[in-house]
């Protein structure tokens, strides 16, 4: 029997998170300073959001998932703000290859999602804007839909 203390054990299961970052950021106010005290009513902001998965080395299980979110902000056919995030992370994952896809695109980018808003809520504000808050994301909607846009390319092609 050995005195040894015990290794710790990394973290095992079907998805592990083993790290997050943000790999973009920006925040644009073009119009700056005169948008705001020209600035009469709250900005309509339109927000755009996508989510990519590659492979870290071929024939791998780990992966680099990205949240892509672009918020445009209007007020009175004027641009307010710009804010542009890329918010990454990395993932281990050992599932069976037919849920792969759902996985890299639903439950990633779900874990993500919480710190992605927190950042983009901030540098709204900092940016002397009310706080972009993301309401919460269907990303099971997300996905199929895309998949749907995909299915009908191909079937148009």
């Amino acid at each position: 029997m050995s005195d040894a203390p015990a290794m710790p054990q990394a973290p095992t299961g079907p998805l592990v998170l083993n790290l997050q970052y943000t790999k973009d950021l920006s925040f644009e106010v073009p119009g700056a300073p005169e948008i705001f005290s020209t600035l009469r009513e709250q900005p309509r902001v339109d927000l755009q959001l996508d989510v990519q998965a590659r492979p870290l080395q071929e024939g791998g299980n780990v992966y680099e998932v990205s949240l892509q979110i672009r918020a445009d902000a209007q007020a009175q056919n004027t641009t307010c703000f710009i804010a542009e995030l890329v918010y990454c992370g990395i993932f281990t994952i050992s599932v069976e290859p037919e849920v792969l896809e759902p996985v890299l695109l639903v439950e990633c980018p779900r874990l993500l999602f919480p710190f992605a808003r927190n950042i983009l809520a901030e540098v709204t504000r900092d940016g002397g804007f009310p706080p972009v808050m993301l309401a919460p994301i269907d990303f099971v909607a997300l996905w199929q839909s895309r998949r749907g846009e995909q299915q009908g390319q191909v079937g148009n092609a």
